[in-house]
Parts: structure tokens; sequence; C-alpha cells
């Protein structure tokens, strides 16, 4: 059984957990959806063990592992994968086919008798639960210099120089 929650633990979803939620509609639906979103749930499983299954948004089953990694959607003639920052990372598989415009969601429409690529969808997987955790860690890191360059901060320093310039003149304005 996958973690829950906390939100649906604490009864706010007529006190069943996310997996019963997300159990129970995979039953309704009852056709090729319902089984495409129980095979995929299983993928998630397989791809990370300590991923949390959620139910959000009046019905939105919602895996996570320290953030979204995707929701599973189902609709008329699609099952709906949408990765919550699935433009950050790489799809040398090209499984995303839906919603490729936005700066920060990538998804994969997933229609009734489509073979799905089960290695590439579970290397997205863990690749969208790297990205969540980078950052996360308290270990410190370090790099072996190899060359010097001049710091980061420069730009940030001219664009403060520029604001406070600036600011006497927005001050007249007014």
């Amino acid at each position: 059984m996958m973690k829950n929650s906390a939100a649906t633990k604490a009864g706010l979803s007529g006190g069943l957990s996310a997996s019963e939620l997300i159990d129970r509609r995979i039953q309704e639906l009852g056709d090729w959806r319902g089984a495409m979103l129980g095979r995929v749930r299983a993928l998630l499983k397989k791809a990370d063990p300590d991923i949390v299954e959620e139910w959000k948004w009046m019905g939105t089953p919602v895996f996570s592992h320290d953030g979204i990694v995707c929701t599973g959607e189902t609709y008329k003639s699609v099952v709906k994968l949408t990765f919550a920052k699935g433009a950050s990372l790489k799809d040398p598989a090209r499984l995303f086919n839906s919603s490729l415009d936005g700066n920060t969601r990538r998804a994969i429409d997933i229609h009734e008798n489509e073979k799905v690529n089960e290695t590439a969808l579970k290397a997205l997987i863990r690749d969208a639960v790297a990205l969540n955790t980078a950052g996360k860690t308290t270990k410190k890191t370090t790099t072996k210099k190899t060359k010097k360059t001049k710091p980061a901060a420069v730009p940030q320093k001219k664009a403060a120089a520029a604001r406070k310039k600036a600011a006497p003149a927005r001050r007249a304005g007014r």
C-alpha cells in the first residue's frame, strides 16, 4: 500500500484515504481508463516506492515525493499524466505529447489501446523525483574549481545599483 497524505487521513475526503479514493475511481471507471490508471499507478510505485498518493482538486489523483511528481487524470478519451515540473525534465523517449507550450508542466496523453513505454516512463518518474528532492539534502558538497571566474553576484550588484539610481526618479514622479 502506498503512503497517503495527511490531508486525506484527516478525513477531508469522507473518511477515505487517498489510496482508497483512487481505488474507487479505478473501479468506477470500469473500462480501459481505469485499467490504465491502475497500471500507471503500479509503475509509479515501482519507480519510487516512497511515492505518496494524494487526492486533490475535487477528485484528482496526485502522486508526490517532496513535491508533486504528476497527476493522473482521466477524461473521455484519454488518461493524462501531468508532470508538475515536466518542462525541466529530459525526455529522450519523447513520452511528453501534450501541454508542450508551457514553461513548467508537460503531460503524457495515453489513448485506448496505446502501448506505454514502461521503461522510459519509470525513468521519467525517477527523474521527476530526483528534481523534487534536489537541494533538499543537508549534506554540503564541494566542487573543485578549475579556473577563476568572476563571481555570479556581479550582475546582481549592477542591477541593484541601477534600481538605486532609478529610485529617486520614481519618488519624484509621485
